[in-house]
C-alpha cells in the first residue's frame, strides 16, 4: 500500500465484529504481537482498541446481531461522514447506519455498495484512524471482492473520488495515484460461501510462517502463500470464528 497515514478517500480503520471478542484477542496476538485495551466505558460497547507499541491498528467489536456473521469491516477516511452518506446513496449504494458522532473521536456511518460489500466512513476528530500501514503487524493492503466490478468501478470513484488503474488482470485503486487496495471478481462458488466484501490485507515478516501459526491456532486457509508476479507474497485464510483476512509479505 502506498499510502503511510490516513487521508481522505483512503482507508484509515479496520475493526472485526466477532462473537467472542477474547478468543479474537488472543488468537490474533498469536499472529501480530497486538496489545489490546477493551474502553471500560459502558456505553462503548465492549469496544477494544489493538495496538502496536503505543499505536492503534485495528479494533474488536460483540456481534450487534445474533444473526450477524463474524467479518472485518474496512472504514474510509472523510472530510464530511454526512455528504459522503450522500454521495453513496446518489451513487446507488445503501447506509446501513449513522452517521453518527462517536464520543468526541469522530463521527462515523456503516455502508455498502450497489452489489452489497459492508464498509465504514469515518470523519476524524480526536481519532485519526490507525497510527501506523504496511509495518508488521498492521494494515498492508484491502481488495473488494464483488461478483459486479462494472459497478464498482462506477460507484467507489463516484464516492471517494478515487483513481484506478485496470489491467487484464487485476484492478487498483488509489487516492491521488497512490495505490492502496484493489479489485476481484467473486466466481459462483466463492458468492455460494461468502457475500461480497472487503478484505483487509496484514503485513507480517513471513506470510507461510505466520499462515502455518494461523492454523495451529485454530484458523483455516482459503488461498495458500503465493508469490504475486512482481509483487508481495500473499495469502488468505478464515480465523478461529471464521472471519476472513488477508496476510502480506512486501
Amino acid at each position: 500500500m502506498e499510502l503511510t497515514k490516513p487521508v481522505a478517500g483512503g482507508p484509515c480503520w479496520v475493526e472485526l465484529s466477532t462473537p467472542d471478542v477474547r478468543t479474537a484477542q488472543a488468537f490474533y496476538a498469536g499472529l501480530f504481537g497486538w496489545r489490546s485495551e477493551t474502553d471500560p466505558r459502558p456505553e462503548a460497547g465492549g469496544y477494544t482498541t489493538a495496538r502496536v507499541g503505543e499505536d492503534a491498528v485495528a479494533a474488536f467489536t460483540p456481534l450487534h446481531r445474533p444473526e450477524q456473521h463474524p467479518s472485518w469491516t474496512v472504514s474510509f477516511a472523510t472530510d464530511d461522514a454526512d455528504v459522503s452518506a450522500d454521495a453513496v446513496r446518489s451513487a446507488g449504494g445503501t447506509v446501513l447506519m449513522g452517521p453518527t458522532d462517536v464520543f468526541d473521536h469522530g463521527r462515523f456511518a456503516v455502508a455498502t455498495d450497489p452489489s452489497g460489500a459492508v464498509f465504514s466512513l469515518w470523519q476524524a476528530r480526536a481519532f485519526p484512524g490507525a497510527g501506523r500501514f504496511n509495518e508488521p503487524g498492521t494494515l498492508g493492503w484491502t481488495e473488494l471482492r464483488t461478483p459486479d466490478p462494472q459497478a464498482a468501478l462506477a460507484f467507489y470513484p463516484a464516492v471517494f473520488g478515487w483513481t484506478v488503474d485496470v489491467s487484464a488482470h487485476f484492478t487498483h485503486w488509489g487516492v491521488g495515484g497512490a495505490d492502496f487496495g484493489g479489485m476481484k471478481e467473486q466466481d459462483d462458488d466463492e458468492q455460494a460461501d461468502v457475500p461480497p466484501h472487503w478484505l483487509p490485507y496484514f503485513t507480517v515478516p513471513d506470510t507461510e510462517t505466520t499462515a502455518a501459526r494461523a492454523l495451529t491456532a485454530g484458523g483455516e486457509p482459503l488461498s495458500p502463500p503465493t508469490r504475486v508476479p512482481g509483487g508481495p507474497w500473499v495469502a488468505t485464510l478464515r480465523d478461529a470464528q471464521g472471519a476472513r483476512f488477508g496476510l502480506l509479505t512486501p
